[in-house]
């Protein structure tokens, strides 16, 4: 569900028509809606209620302050993958008891600025990881709370790019070598060990990957306790899907997502964290385009926007599919016809859709890409000096921006000659 609907003839996101934010704003934009995020928040605390649980959004599906903001403020914890995303957490006022670092690549540096920082733990990826973070931790006399991340190797049945539960995946530790690895993370001194962490993948939309994964490390976790080690956390990711294909088959909701964590692991006394994002963020958001021409082919037309891949790139890197709709409402009886839409970028990967069935749009008119709020902005560039995008916040029955379009001069005033060039 989401609060993107149409009102007298215009698409509105909450109380506020899409056309009065693109001429306050110009086009493309993204626009959030608050009400949007706070329930999807809400709909996975209530799947958890009467488990002891902590929901940490994963920020790398959207981390704009606002939303961060919006998080914090209904009590969610972060899961970051970066030093970046843990600088952006704090600021958004989370608390660092509330954030779990993960990620394959974690340096030194980041360690040693999440632990002076605060951190609830880190999601350990490898072994020579664990070595280095026990010497970063000791040498600032700290104790870095872990959970080591196991890789069931459980076939998510989701995109090849998304997936990370295989055994030919880069992430987590075979399971396997679990046993052995939480033996070497006890023996360390900068090590506190509290739990185990497993994430399979991204957009699945079938449970039973969870229910093998899940079942997994519960018996991992009953061995490590046998083995004389406190395991208090499951951290068990995220992933769970949205309905990108608003006429296809809905994915699982997260009440049954939240059945399956209490039927595999929820006899075990343990405090379960979650990771959702994409659920969370993705039908939260819109990224609003603007027809620039409509144009003939030799055997097909092309809807030429404002929009290009450099602003969404997921249909251009995952072949992906967002339902595309006009911002005003077309007449019952408009017949649809086959088009391309495409962007400007000089490139025939700038694609979004192919013969996508769409009424008449001349230029100048808005169209909408829907369940965009996830994977959308952050993966933005500047690719051909074209500026990254505003997004917008909404409220009720109020707008803001939350990032502007730079200008092409803040744009070239990030660059320096040498100093022989001057």
């Amino acid at each position: 569900m989401d609060h993107f609907i149409y009102k007298a003839g215009v698409l509105h996101a909450e109380g506020i028509a899409i056309t009065e934010i693109a001429a306050a704003v110009g086009s493309p934009f993204y626009v959030y809606s608050t009400a949007t995020l706070q329930r999807h928040y809400q709909v996975f605390d209530d799947a958890l209620k009467g488990m002891d649980h902590l929901i940490c959004y994963a920020m790398k599906a959207n981390s704009n302050q606002a939303v961060l903001k919006v998080m914090a403020d209904m009590g969610a914890g972060m899961d970051v993958v970066s030093g970046g995303e843990y600088a952006r957490a704090i600021a958004a006022g989370v608390s660092p008891e509330k954030i779990v670092f993960s990620g394959v690549g974690k340096t030194a540096e980041e360690m040693e600025m999440a632990l002076q920082g605060g951190i609830r733990q880190f999601n350990v990826e490898s072994e020579p990881e664990l070595l280095v973070l026990s010497a970063v931790a000791t040498r600032l006399g700290k104790l870095a709370n872990i959970t080591l991340r196991v890789n069931p190797d459980v076939d998510a049945k989701t995109h090849a790019k998304i997936a990370t539960g295989k055994s030919d995946n880069k992430f987590g530790i075979p399971m396997a070598k679990a046993r052995a690895a939480y033996a070497q993370a006890a023996s360390l001194s900068g090590i506190n060990v509290v739990g185990i962490d497993v994430h399979i993948g991204s957009q699945l939309t079938d449970l039973e990957p969870y229910e093998i994964a899940f079942s997994k490390v519960a018996e991992l976790t009953e061995q490590l306790r046998a083995d004389g080690h406190t395991i208090s956390r499951l951290d068990l990711g995220g992933g769970l899907g949205i309905p990108y294909q608003r006429s296809n088959t809905a994915p699982p909701l997260p009440m049954e997502y939240g059945e399956v964590i209490r039927r595999t692991v929820g006899h075990l006394g343990c405090e379960i964290e979650i990771e959702p994002g994409r659920l969370i963020a993705g039908n939260a958001g819109l990224m609003v385009a603007s027809v620039i021409y409509v144009k003939q082919g030799a055997e097909r037309k092309f809807l030429i926007i404002d929009a290009a891949m450099n602003d969404l790139i997921r249909p251009a890197m995952y072949e992906a599919y967002h339902d595309i709709i006009p911002v005003n409402e077309p007449a019952l009886a408009a017949e649809p016809e086959p088009i391309d839409i495409v962007g400007p970028v000089c490139e025939s990967g700038d694609t979004f859709a192919k013969q996508r069935l769409m009424p008449s749009l001349k230029p100048d008119d808005l169209v909408a890409f829907r369940s965009a709020g996830a994977y959308g902005a952050v993966m933005a560039s500047e690719y051909n000096s074209r500026p990254l995008i505003p997004e917008v916040l909404v409220s009720g029955d109020q707008f803001a921006v939350v990032r502007p379009r730079p200008t092409y001069a803040e744009m070239i005033s990030r660059d320096r000659l040498p100093p022989w060039m001057l």
